[in-house]
């Protein structure tokens, strides 16, 4: 839900409130609270929904466990003015469509108990939200962890802070994270009068460059800057199978499939995209190394569980992995990420893009026919839910069954306070994919930015290759003018992966 809370409000009491153990403390909580909101005229009839002020804590409540930056749950109110799509429409078959991190059953109590209301009014789950309306959803809010690791400086001045984001950390709050955001992690390490302002997008999943504003005029100069395509940008990926050498440019369009999901495709009628690509390097697997497993726990052990999944499909297996250097000229989203899928080089570890339970063995290889969307919207629906959300299992010695078994998923527990279902942790391969924004530059006024190459770029173990990115590879080095009068269908058409 795109929000703009008013001020941050709590319905019924803060989490300071309820943290008392005994039910009659907590009913004396309760009462001070009420008390106190009425003292102040924020309650002014005994009819209207009760709000008090949450407990915006500050420091932010975050605190380190198990390897993750954790933050603890806390009451937090939504208002959102009536979207057009949302026009006359009952209010549960919106927060049922549009939103899936609660159950239908969930949205339904909440509306009957007054935690959703319109106008801050107590309505009937089959009531219209008309236009003009404000959408009201109070939450006992349980935020994901995020990596802890610190968000690297690559350069400041007065105007601009050029950073390197972590990878899965959101840059604003939404869905189910808002500490556990960028811009919230660094105004908790500026202070609370910072307001850092992004002026442009990072996917969560994704690591690397990053142009925050310290003020608006900065913040708006660099956003359009960045959108009039005079800046170069630079990507790198980690991918299944053995990648082509070569200059291999992908103009698929891209479309948005489902935006409740973040599911995006090839299609004809999708806009304009475009993508160079150029390879660093390929590691094939060792001879000695065993498969690793995919999520039934199958191994090289297993031969016959190997050659199939649960439900029969035989799984088509990739042999070692390939760095590659990425430039997009249009700004898609999820456009390099659909590219590599589109091409039969997902990347390796991508939850949604490299996932055989969703698009089958071939992962979506040359796929621009919709007749299947629904079908993948279906499995996708269930990953991270009843299932493991796992990507390709391939000769890869940093994703195997530990990881797999770790994934993100529903545990069957609730909150005690608030009945929501809980999540385990996200392993570590779900705390991002292999793609980072590895370099920003602008011809025109003579910069750049860049960061080293990320870990998992790096040759492993017993390999020799780059260890930085060479001249040879640039992709914005790549005649682009050339490549348009001579697009063949070879540079157009997917690339099958060798097995």
């Amino acid at each position: 839900m795109e929000v703009q809370p008013a001020r941050p409000v709590a319905k019924i009491f803060p989490q300071s409130v309820v943290s008392e153990n005994s039910e009659e403390q907590k009913e004396l909580a309760v009462k001070k609270a009420r008390s106190i909101a009425r003292s102040k005229g924020e309650i002014p009839d005994d009819d209207e929904v009760l709000v008090t002020p949450v407990n915006d804590p500050w420091p932010r409540p975050y605190y380190l466990e198990h390897g993750l930056r954790r933050v603890r749950p806390y009451f937090f109110t939504y208002n959102t003015y009536c979207k057009g799509r949302w026009r006359d429409r009952p209010l549960l078959e919106i927060f049922a469509s549009e939103f899936r991190d609660r159950s239908i059953d969930y949205y339904k109590s909440a509306i009957e108990s007054g935690n959703i209301t319109i106008n801050g009014k107590q309505v009937a789950p089959k009531d219209l939200v008309r236009n003009g309306d404000v959408v009201t959803h109070t939450i006992h809010r349980h935020e994901p962890p995020v990596t802890p690791k610190a968000i690297g400086i690559v350069h400041e001045d007065e105007d601009l802070m050029i950073i390197d984001k972590p990878a899965g950390v959101p840059v604003h709050p939404a869905g189910r994270y808002n500490f556990n955001s960028l811009i919230e992690i660094l105004r908790a390490q500026r202070g609370y009068q910072f307001n850092p302002l992004p002026c442009h997008r990072l996917d969560r999943l994704t690591s690397g460059i990053m142009f925050i504003g310290k003020h608006g005029k900065a913040a708006e100069k660099m956003g359009n800057q960045l959108k009039d395509r005079t800046i170069k940008k630079e990507y790198v990926a980690r991918v299944v199978g053995e990648f082509p050498e070569g200059d291999i440019i992908c103009e698929k369009p891209v479309l948005q499939i489902s935006p409740k999901l973040g599911l995006n495709a090839v299609r004809a009628n999708g806009k304009e995209a475009r993508t160079v690509f150029k390879r660093l390097a390929y590691y094939p697997p060792k001879e000695d190394q065993k498969e690793v497993s995919n999520t039934n726990g199958a191994t090289s052990d297993d031969p016959e569980s190997l050659l199939q999944h649960a439900d029969g499909t035989p799984w088509k297996r990739f042999k070692g992995y390939s760095i590659v250097r990425c430039m997009p000229l249009t700004g898609r989203t999820h456009q390099i990420r659909v590219h590599l899928q589109f091409l039969g080089h997902p990347i390796a570890n991508d939850p949604i893009y490299s996932n055989q339970r969703v698009f089958g063995p071939a992962l979506g290889r040359g796929t621009e026919d919709s007749q299947d969307d629904e079908t993948i919207m279906q499995r996708l629906e269930r990953m991270g839910k009843d299932e493991v959300a796992d990507a390709v299992a391939y000769h890869d010695e940093m994703v195997d069954k530990y990881h797999e078994r770790r994934a993100e998923k529903m545990t069957g527990e609730t909150c005690d306070l608030c009945d929501t279902p809980l999540y385990s942790d996200p392993g570590p391969h779900e705390l991002g994919i292999y793609l980072h924004a590895k370099r920003y530059a602008c011809d025109e006024d003579s910069w750049s930015y860049e960061t080293q190459l990320p870990d998992w770029a790096l040759p492993p173990d017993g390999y020799d290759g780059p260890v930085e990115c060479t001249p040879d590879t640039d992709p914005m080095a790549v005649d682009l003018a050339k490549l348009s009068l001579e697009k063949s269908e070879e540079v157009a058409e997917p690339v099958a992966p060798k097995a």
